[in-house]
């Protein structure tokens, strides 16, 4: 059901409390929801339950095992200790980054993830980590790579809130993800896309900054390129990846475009959902645990649409005519925890023909992330979402969505997911 509308009674409608004593008076959406310092959400002080944290007293201690033969060793040991695949490596050339000064076309950063860890290491530089927490979101830390044997001292980062809670992520602690045009050395010429991250953004917008291989059939993109300004005119100049540095400094010799189209989908669903849950906290808190307000309950009704659209790819880029190749090595470590249910199906399964995956609803539906929003928030995006995927009452935002689709994608989270609403 959709959310109701009328005053004067109470109304549980779509999971969404609204009681009339008491009603509180419609105020403005201020930006109260997102401060981190606020008893909702207590950002810096509450305990942590993102894995990094976890694993971290083993990190600190020595008995996480590491490899200090190299750098390179160092962070293929330590990938494998944080159960990343060494296969999701991209690179990046522009000067996004705390380390900026060591980044270059000849030093490129990399980076690496998993469904909620992300780690960045630009070479001769530091360690970098986005580690979800399933309800306030990113926590970042960063660490000296000690080739002595000395085990690493993870320090919290308060810098990294500077780019990583704002417009980029939607003020929220999230992951951002920019396409910019360098100069010779890295700097910013242009950019592209900001404060947008997800699988909407059109590919002719994407990569910029970035060293894509395997990309032969993407179209024009703004990858592998940095630029000049001559008079205000922008020029750009081919810049073939390995052409400017040693493929053998880092663990794989691949920028695969198909992490970057993976990441690109998990940054957009964190972001959404870290400012779901964050909205939902504090207006529950601010409600003493009901939703009591009307432009509040409005705003997650809101949220809830934002959210089924995009578990259900409703907005995904155009696909090029000949799909994308996707680094095999790659797909095989995405998939290696595919949940599948009785006929062998799952979300993580691939299409890569004209899409990115054969049943479009988000894998990251099972994510902590997605499983910690408050459970009357969340119980009306399942309703939502069984409305989207009924034949009967999907409508046309869905009609992208075959019959025999919906009826997989419900199969398979019937199957696959044990929250469902009864009678879902």
């Amino acid at each position: 059901m959709r959310l109701g509308r009328k005053i004067g009674a109470i109304w549980l409608t779509g999971a969404l409390l609204l009681s009339a004593p008491g009603f509180a008076a419609e105020v403005p959406d201020e930006l109260d929801w997102a401060d981190l310092k606020s008893p909702a959400h207590d950002y810096w002080n509450r305990p942590l339950h993102d894995r990094f944290t976890r694993i971290k007293g083993d990190l600190e201690s020595g008995r996480l095992p590491l490899d200090f033969s190299s750098e390179k060793a160092y962070v293929t040991s330590l990938l494998k200790a944080m159960e990343i695949p060494v296969t999701s490596q991209m690179l990046v050339f522009s000067t996004t980054s705390l380390q900026l000064r060591l980044i270059s076309p000849r030093n490129p950063r990399a980076l690496y993830f998993s469904e909620d860890l992300y780690l960045g290491w630009v070479p001769g530089g530091k360690i970098e980590i986005v580690s979800m927490d399933p309800e306030i979101g990113g926590i970042y830390y960063i660490f000296d790579i000690n080739l002595d044997g000395k085990p690493p001292v993870p320090e919290r980062s308060t810098r990294c809130m500077n780019c990583h809670s704002d417009d980029d992520t939607r003020q929220v602690p999230g992951i951002v993800i920019r396409s910019v045009v360098p100069g010779p050395t890295g700097g910013t010429l242009d950019s592209f896309r900001r404060e947008d991250t997800g699988h909407q953004i059109p590919f002719s917008d994407r990569f910029g900054g970035w060293h894509v291989t395997g990309d032969e059939t993407l179209g024009k993109h703004w990858g592998n390129l940095v630029g000049r300004l001559n008079q205000g005119e922008l020029s750009t100049t081919p810049l073939e990846p390995g052409s400017r540095f040693n493929w053998e400094t880092y663990p794989v010799p691949t920028s695969d475009v198909l992490p970057q189209l993976i990441h690109e989908h998990q940054a957009g669903f964190a972001n959404r959902v870290l400012e779901a849950g964050y909205r939902a906290r504090y207006y529950l808190k601010e409600g003493g645990g009901r939703l009591t307000n009307r432009v509040h309950i409005e705003k997650l009704r809101e949220q809830a649409e934002m959210l089924v659209r995009y578990l259900l790819f409703a907005d995904e880029a155009e696909f090029p005519r000949d799909g994308i190749p996707g680094d095999p090595a790659y797909a095989a470590d995405f998939t290696h925890n595919r949940r599948a249910d009785s006929k062998g199906r799952s979300l993580k399964d691939l299409n890569l023909k004209d899409r990115m995956f054969q049943y479009r609803c988000s894998y990251l539906i099972y994510s902590d992330l997605f499983q910690s929003l408050p459970p009357v928030f969340k119980n009306h995006i399942y309703n939502r979402l069984g409305e989207a995927l009924d034949p009967k009452t999907g409508g046309a935002d869905f009609a992208y969505l075959s019959n025999a689709e919906k009826t997989a994608i419900r199969e398979i989270l019937r199957e696959t997911l044990t929250d469902l609403p009864e009678g879902w």
